[in-house]
């Protein structure tokens, strides 16, 4: 694991993202019996921490396969950060979206200058749709999650959490595609000394705590959450630094995502997205062994569809 190159993605990013405010809550606190520092990636750029990664994976390309673009498919965060990530270095973005998403996102994709080919809504269909674009334009296949340099980017931001507070117990995460996970562990395993990582996850889409039980990459049959940035699976690049030095994935039901949403909103003010309450709400399930210690949590994302609120 590499501190040198993960300094250097740092430095390499921070003229096209924001660095992130921390803020805490003394309710939440008191919530919790512990310190909690919120990593508020819902204030990043496009709304989510996926600008880090889209953002380096673009950087990463040699002049001439930027001059052919670049291609994801996403139907949701990814979609509108590899959008802007390339719109800010001049560089084009060709999007697979399934032809399901709602208009609201396939808007703020076009808005960020984005190029949208939409697909039947299922994977089989957004992976053709992408080789075929990847064949006819030369444009540089670019994963959401699996994906080194996506993933290195998306370290960063617990780059940032542990420099303002350095002497954390634990940093909690969501875990969808495991980008962000597998990121945040790099980062505490080359930038602390005693921090820890746990993921929270929703019950109904459980592939990752189902993965590191069996040691190989589980899928989903169903994914009904509201927690719908999380209904990925892990990737053969991220999962094997997850299962190697996770602390534990703790698993969230859909009332307990809601109400962790909810306090958020209520109490800090902010706005963010289901997706991003799952890592809140594994900590408030978990007050009793967390007591007296230090957490951040990274809010991953403040992308929401406010004429489709759960409260």
């Amino acid at each position: 694991m590499n501190k040198q190159r993960l300094l250097e993605v740092h430095e390499r990013i921070k003229p096209y993202i924001h660095r992130t405010p921390v803020l805490t809550s003394q309710l939440l606190n008191n919530l919790c019996n512990a310190e909690v520092f919120f990593k508020c990636e819902n204030f990043q750029k496009m709304g989510a921490f996926k600008m880090r990664g889209a953002t380096n994976a673009i950087l990463n390309l040699s002049e001439a396969k930027k001059s052919k673009g670049v291609v994801t498919h996403s139907s949701g965060n990814f979609a509108q950060a590899l959008s802007l990530a390339a719109k800010s270095v001049g560089v084009k973005a060709y999007i697979v979206m399934p032809e399901n998403v709602p208009q609201v996102k396939k808007e703020a994709v076009k808005f960020y200058g984005g190029i949208i080919i939409e697909c039947a809504a299922n994977a089989m269909a957004r992976e053709v749709e992408a080789a075929k674009i990847q064949k006819e334009t030369g444009a540089t296949f670019i994963h959401p999650s699996n994906d080194d340099n996506v993933i290195y980017g998306q370290g960063t931001a617990a780059i940032e959490l542990i420099e303002n507070y350095p002497d954390l117990d634990y940093i909690f995460t969501p875990v969808g595609g495991g980008g962000l996970l597998a990121g945040t562990i790099l980062a505490v395993n080359n930038f602390s000394n005693k921090c820890k990582v746990i993921a929270g996850e929703p019950m109904k889409a459980d592939d990752a705590y189902r993965s590191l039980m069996s040691g190989k990459i589980e899928n989903n049959d169903n994914t009904n959450t509201i927690a719908d940035g999380l209904r990925t699976q892990l990737g053969d690049r991220n999962f094997p630094i997850i299962k190697k030095y996770i602390d534990r994935i703790i698993r969230v039901e859909e009332d307990e995502i809601i109400n962790a949403m909810k306090f958020i909103w209520q109490y800090m003010k902010i706005i963010i997205e289901p997706s991003s309450a799952v890592a809140f709400a594994a900590v408030l399930s978990h007050k009793e062994v967390l007591k007296n210690k230090k957490i951040g949590v990274i809010l991953s994302g403040g992308n929401v569809d406010l004429s489709n609120l759960p409260f």
